[in-house]
């Protein structure tokens, strides 16, 4: 096997670093991928305009739906690229999750319906998954979508609903057949956030940034917008989470992330020596290393996988667990190694690295939980992957 990128592949890298370096300010550090305020938010949107102009917002879809048919490999490039920059992004639902599912299951006027928008950075999605007590059981939803004529009445709440306060649209899942097994009966629907009896309300993380609950009381959403088969919205769902739990974006900000641990390592002494001769300094950091390694090898093997038109399941699933555990881990080893001072939050002189590890330490804490938690994951590796019985 040959790790090696073409050199036409390892030019696009140069030419998206040079675009990074020149777009973002001289001084970003990054960005909370739940921004609370508007300011983010349109830094983010402004952002992923720019790189719609450019064609490499959706670079991997088809030109008719407003792509480049770029490989998943040049995907790859540009995405750990966007990762270890921490570009900005005004929401990538439709983008990473929605469209994405839409060009595998959809229809095809839904794909002209809404491609072209998500590919021009013009509208703006959300998730409609987790309940209140549908969250690693999934399939235990109670929201219904019950058919009157031509449309669909949705009732129910979702909650944790990233962007939902920005969004245009929302991938709902909703039971269509209450007397089905809670696997089956399960419908995929798109709907139009702005319809009548949709209400979106804040919910705050401990990071400072916000997801949403949704409320959906009597919404008429017309049955054209069912992607895939009435009653099978699981396994269209199964295609969204897939795409959800196979980035690399994760991994980059993470290789990122030990680099500025290990540059203050060096620039930090203690009893007169930097902090990366103490050998247990060393060894952590070392650790992280390689498992950043993994992590990005896992994540190209993903990729490697859907450039041959293969869907990744348990691949998928190998890479969130360990990416998302790995992202605490290192967050807990910076925090270690700065002592007293790490803790210390943005806008403190003595903040090590601006607050910025306090700040991944509380945030990353959601990564092991939102898009499958880690136990779901490891029952997905182990009986898709290993093959081994669910008893």
């Amino acid at each position: 096997m040959d790790f090696r990128f073409t050199p036409t592949e390892e030019r696009f890298r140069d030419e998206v670093r040079e675009f990074l370096k020149r777009e973002l300010p001289p001084d970003w550090g990054g960005e909370d991928s739940f921004a609370a305020n508007e300011a983010d938010h349109a830094l983010g949107l402004e952002f992923d305009r720019k790189l719609a102009r450019k064609g490499w917002l959706t670079m991997a879809w088809p030109k008719e739906y407003g792509g480049q048919s770029r490989s998943h490999i040049e995907q790859l490039i540009f995405n750990e690229e966007r990762g270890y920059f921490r570009a900005p992004s005004g929401g990538r639902h439709g983008i990473d999750l929605c469209g994405p599912t839409i060009m595998v299951c959809g229809t095809e006027e839904q794909k002209r319906e809404h491609l072209p928008y998500i590919a021009r950075a013009e509208r703006i999605w959300c998730q409609g998954f987790t309940e209140p007590g549908s969250g690693s059981d999934l399939a235990s939803l109670q929201t219904r979508a019950e058919e009157d004529g031509d449309d669909f009445v949705l009732n129910g709440q979702k909650v944790f609903t990233t962007n939902g306060h920005y969004s245009d649209w929302c991938f709902v899942l909703a039971r269509t057949d209450p007397k089905a097994p809670k696997h089956r009966g399960i419908s995929y629907i798109l709907m139009d956030t702005k319809s009548p009896g949709v209400t979106i309300r804040p919910l705050w993380l401990m990071s400072g940034g916000r997801v949403n609950e949704l409320f959906m009381d009597n919404v008429r959403v017309p049955k054209k917008n069912l992607v895939g088969d009435l009653n099978r919205g699981w396994y269209v769902a199964m295609t969204t989470l897939s795409f959800e739990r196979s980035g690399i974006v994760h991994v980059a900000e993470a290789r990122r992330t030990l680099e500025e641990i290990v540059q203050y390592a060096r620039e930090t002494r203690h009893n007169g020596k930097p902090l990366c001769e103490i050998p247990l300094v060393k060894s952590r950091l070392a650790e992280r290393a390689v498992e950043v390694e993994v992590a990005r090898m896992l994540a190209y093997r993903i990729a490697w996988m859907q450039s041959r038109g293969e869907q990744p399941q348990a691949e998928a699933s190998m890479g969130k667990v360990f990416t998302s555990e790995l992202n605490q881990r290192l967050a807990a080893t910076g925090l270690q190694i700065m002592g007293l001072y790490g803790p210390l939050q943005e806008g403190s002189p003595w903040a090590p690295l601006e607050g910025r590890l306090e700040h991944i330490y509380r945030a990353h804490i959601l990564l092991t939980i939102v898009a499958g938690t880690s136990e779901i994951q490891r029952m997905i590796i182990a009986t898709r992957g290993l093959r081994l019985p669910r008893d």
